[in-house]
C-alpha cells in the first residue's frame, strides 16, 4: 500500500480507501456482518487506514459496525463520517430520494455526539458535510459551529462530500475557494470524468486534498457484470434504464484498449486513473467481497498508466466513447442528427 497527505489536514492515508456504505446499507446488495467485518479486518492487514461512512448509512449502522470491528485498534485507523441529513425525524424515505438536509449549530452538534457514541470514540478525523448545496456553504453559523467541534477536539478536521451523482460544480468551488476546506470528496472515473477534471486546477491552486468515491463507474470497470446482468430490486443500480446499462458497456468497448495497454486488471488500472488526478489521495472503490478487496487494494503497487495512454482517455470522454447521447442516455446515431 501507498500513503498520502489528505491536503493540508496532515492525515497520511491509504491511497485505497474502504467506503463503508457497500457493507451497511443493502444498496450493492446483502452482506452479512461477520462477512463485513472480516472484510474490513483484512483491510486494515493489507495496509489500508481509511475508511469512509456515514450517520445515514444504515440509519447509523455504517458507523457501529466500524467500532465493532476496531473498537481495540481506534489509533490504527482513520475514520472520515458525514452529516447533515435529518435521519431522526425522518427514519421514513421513498425509495433513493434524498432525506432533508439540516445545518443549524444544534443539529450539528446534536449529530456529532451520535456519530461519536456509534462510533465509540472521542474524536472523529475527518467530518464531512454530506452532499451540501450552497445554502449549507453560505452559512456562517455552520462553520463556526464546526470551528468549535475542533477547538473542543471532537473533530480534527472537516471537510465536504459533493454530490449525492456527478456535477455540483458550483458546490466543489465554492468549498475550495471560498470556504477553504481542506478536502472535498468527488465522483470521477475513466466513464465520468467531469466536472472532476475542472476541480483538479483549483485544488491544486488551494491546496485541498480530494477524494474520490466510484472509480468502476457502478461496476462498469469492475467486471462485476453485462449487458445481460439483473439487479435485485433493492440493489442502487436497479433504479436506473437499461439503457443506461446497455451504453455503460458500448463506452466500456471504447476502452477496450486498456486490457492490451496494461498488465494490470482493468479494475486495477481504473484505480491508477484516478490517482493520476492532480491532488486525489485517496480512491473509494465499491467493494463487495474479498476477492475485489484484495485486487483493489494492489491497485496502487501496479504500474503507472502511461502518459500517452492517459492522454488517450482523456481523448476517449471528451468524444464521448464515440457516441451521441440524447437527454435520455439513449444512444443516437450521429448520422440521425442530420
Amino acid at each position: 500500500m501507498k500513503y498520502q497527505k489528505l491536503g493540508r489536514t496532515g492525515l497520511e492515508i491509504s491511497e485505497v480507501g474502504f467506503g463503508v456504505w457497500t457493507v451497511s446499507t443493502g444498496w450493492w446488495g446483502k452482506i452479512e456482518e461477520p462477512d463485513a467485518i472480516r472484510m474490513m479486518e483484512r483491510a486494515l492487514d493489507l495496509g489500508i487506514n481509511f475508511f469512509d461512512t456515514a450517520d445515514t448509512y444504515g440509519l447509523g449502522y455504517g458507523e457501529e459496525i466500524l467500532a465493532q470491528t476496531f473498537k481495540k485498534r481506534r489509533s490504527d485507523i482513520i475514520i472520515g463520517t458525514k452529516f447533515g441529513y435529518d435521519f431522526y425525524a425522518n427514519r421514513e424515505r421513498e425509495g433513493h430520494t434524498e432525506r432533508p438536509q439540516k445545518w443549524d449549530r444544534e443539529f450539528v452538534k446534536f449529530a456529532c455526539e451520535q456519530s461519536l457514541t456509534r462510533l465509540q470514540t472521542d474524536y472523529i478525523d475527518l467530518y464531512q458535510l454530506h452532499n451540501p448545496k450552497m445554502g449549507a456553504l453560505e452559512s456562517g453559523e455552520l462553520f463556526e459551529t464546526l470551528d468549535e467541534l475542533v477547538k473542543e477536539g471532537k473533530i480534527r478536521h472537516y471537510a465536504a462530500a459533493i454530490g449525492p451523482d456527478i456535477g455540483w460544480f458550483e458546490e466543489g468551488e465554492t468549498s475550495m475557494r471560498e470556504r477553504n476546506l481542506d478536502a472535498i470528496q468527488i465522483i470521477y472515473s475513466v466513464m465520468e470524468q467531469q466536472p472532476a477534471r475542472k476541480f483538479f486546477p483549483i485544488a491544486e491552486e488551494c491546496g485541498t486534498g480530494l477524494l474520490s468515491r466510484v472509480p468502476h463507474a457502478s461496476g462498469l470497470l469492475d467486471g462485476t457484470f453485462t449487458k445481460d446482468t439483473v439487479f435485485a430490486p433493492d440493489d442502487h443500480r436497479a433504479h436506473r434504464k437499461q439503457a443506461w446499462l446497455e451504453t455503460g458497456i458500448k463506452k466500456l468497448n471504447a476502452v477496450a484498449y486498456l486490457e492490451e495497454a496494461m498488465s494490470s486488471t482493468v479494475a486495477q488500472t481504473a484505480i491508477k486513473f484516478v490517482l493520476s488526478g492532480q491532488n486525489v489521495a485517496s480512491v473509494l472503490p465499491n467493494i463487495l467481497n474479498m476477492e475485489q478487496l484484495e485486487e483493489f487494494a494492489a491497485a496502487p503497487e501496479t504500474d503507472e498508466i502511461p502518459a500517452e495512454v492517459l492522454e488517450r482517455l482523456h481523448a476517449t470522454f471528451d468524444d464521448d466513447f464515440g457516441l451521441t447521447l440524447d437527454t435520455e442516455g439513449q444512444e443516437v446515431a450521429a448520422a440521425a442528427a442530420n
